[in-house]
């Protein structure tokens, strides 16, 4: 579909907490998220736990964690800046004539996410004890992130063409916002495994719902608003009075004011927040950076695990290619990149509520049977999506396309959206259910549930 729609599912899926399952891993019964690497493996045995102060956090509700969770909501949404923006060079490159071989490279720049577990452990086993264990990443991590988007503002019109017969240097733009892109990886480790101890155990699903809200809003800056303000056509017809050769904004005024925004932002954050410093030993916990890897590998080789990865890694061979190429063969036919970009505004209700309506329905213990039922007319949405393009060119006219063309458009997404939910919904759930069984050792010694692999 849409890179506005596919690129984001393409992203992170996962979600730092539910209010359905339990989060942390208790050493005497639980057993862990999907793909959770559990155990915070502080250097001489300490834990982040819950203690007395924190029952009476829970017993005041989530007023009284109000200020954590807007600045957990503020970090998503600053989380989303970077893959929103991402997701809009697509359709910058197609508009610029970028052949699908030059699209196919750039979709390394979204990896970081897929692949964040490699450099996980050591986010979290590596810190500055007086400086608090998720900031020491966060803090110096937004810092580069600020700093490198204002450096990227002074490049990223070089990068992108000066339309003058010198085109898009797409291997420098992939290796640029491939970086971009490892940096909000790493600053989602830090902030969900911030999530878990900033908030109560009570509260701490409502991490969940930041992050779903959070990363949506995000997105939708950095994709939606920025390339209609950055549509000179768009802004003429619809914010200004004399018409302009240009959009409001340029991708290189975006980035100089969402780095500026990142420095604002985190220097706040280092010296206004402060994190949970109770902690008191166990005899269980991992001691280090060897020993954290040795449990992710663990876990890796376990069979329920293995047969999960074959299942997300096989999940969208059906309709990877009608996603990734329909969005760009529109704009090839002549829709204009910021129309599709709009279309996907009413979708962001739809991505926050689906997925609690849809929950309901993966609880228990068979979820992907929801899986099983929605993977045919996800398969079906591939034919609509070619049918779509095969209609586009027989529907144009000189003033563009006519109303119930966009209605069309916009009711696939709707089902795009519908059905897509289903997927990453169902395999989260059905992997918790699978090492629920399979009862590891290794999962019964360990505490907290710090940072997950997005499939």
């Amino acid at each position: 579909m849409s890179p506005a729609i596919a690129a984001k599912e393409g992203g992170r899926q996962r979600r730092a907490g539910s209010h359905h399952h339990h989060h942390c891993l208790d050493v005497r019964s639980e057993a862990p998220p999907s793909l959770a690497l559990c155990g915070d493996g502080l250097p001489g045995g300490e834990a982040e736990v819950l203690l007395p102060s924190e029952l009476e956090r829970r017993a005041r509700g989530y007023r009284a964690e109000l200020g954590s969770i807007l600045l957990l909501l503020v970090l998503y949404v600053l989380q989303g800046i970077p893959l929103g923006l991402a997701g809009s060079v697509p359709l910058i490159l197609q508009s610029k004539s970028a052949s699908y071989t030059d699209q196919a490279f750039f979709s390394f720049v979204f990896w970081p996410f897929s692949f964040k577990l490699l450099w996980a452990p050591l986010v979290d086993a590596v810190y500055l004890r007086g400086f608090g264990r998720r900031k020491s990443w966060l803090v110096p991590t937004q810092y580069v992130l600020g700093l490198f988007m204002i450096y990227m503002s002074t490049q990223v019109d070089v990068l992108l063409g000066d339309g003058e017969g010198r085109g898009p240097d797409v291997v420098a733009l992939t290796v640029t916002f491939f970086f971009f892109e490892f940096l909000a990886a790493t600053q989602d480790i830090a902030v969900d495994g911030w999530a878990l101890t900033m908030l109560s155990r009570e509260n701490v699903g409502y991490a969940s719902t930041c992050n779903s809200v959070g990363q949506t809003a995000g997105y939708f800056l950095g994709n939606v608003l920025f390339l209609a303000l950055e549509s000179s056509s768009f802004c003429n017809k619809y914010l200004r009075f004399q018409p302009q050769p240009r959009g409001i904004v340029t991708l290189s005024d975006f980035l100089f004011f969402w780095g500026a925004v990142f420095l604002i932002t985190t220097t706040l954050v280092a010296l206004l927040k402060k994190e949970t410093k109770e902690l008191i030993p166990t005899k269980e916990e991992t001691k280090g950076i060897t020993d954290t890897y040795r449990l992710l590998f663990s876990i890796i080789k376990m069979p329920a695990v293995l047969t999960f990865c074959l299942l997300i890694l096989t999940a969208k061979v059906g309709f990877s290619a009608a996603d990734a190429v329909t969005g760009l063969k529109l704009v090839e036919e002549g829709v204009p990149k910021e129309h599709l970009a709009l279309l996907a505004v009413p979708m962001v209700p739809l991505q926050i509520i689906l997925p609690l309506i849809i929950s309901k329905y993966t609880a228990g213990p068979q979820p992907l049977n929801t899986f099983y039922k929605a993977m045919p007319f996800r398969l079906l949405l591939g034919l609509e999506f070619a049918f779509l393009v095969w209609w586009t060119p027989k529907v144009k006219h000189e003033g563009g396309f006519p109303v119930y063309y966009y209605v069309v458009v916009l009711l696939s997404y709707a089902l795009h959206q519908m059905f897509g939910v289903f997927c990453p919904q169902t395999q989260k759930l059905k992997s918790m259910v699978e090492l629920e069984k399979s009862q590891h050792s290794e999962f019964q010694r360990h505490g907290d549930c710090a940072y997950y692999a997005d499939p």
